[in-house]
């Protein structure tokens, strides 16, 4: 499993756009919007339990037209954890 927290900065009154685009991102979940900066959560299988690449969806976000800039602040992975 792998999750990472992004913060996005875009102008603020295109916030309702990038929210559109972001929620057609495999594996993304929007969480809440402010002065045109957005937390988005990306796990590695949609809601539907399809599998997808986390930096695959990150780059995605990336790039949309009006993500001025993407900021990692969070990351999780249990791959490479020894079951005890």
């Amino acid at each position: 499993m792998k999750v990472v927290s992004l913060v996005l900065r875009c102008k603020p009154e295109d916030i309702e756009q990038v929210l559109a685009q972001v929620a057609e991102v495999p594996g993304t979940q929007a969480h809440g919007h402010a002065e045109g900066r957005l937390i988005v959560t990306v796990e590695d299988q949609t809601a539907e339990g399809e599998p997808c690449a986390v930096m695959d969806s990150v780059q995605a976000i990336h790039l949309i037209k009006q993500v001025w800039g993407v900021t990692l602040a969070y990351e999780y992975t249990d791959e490479g954890l020894l079951a005890a």
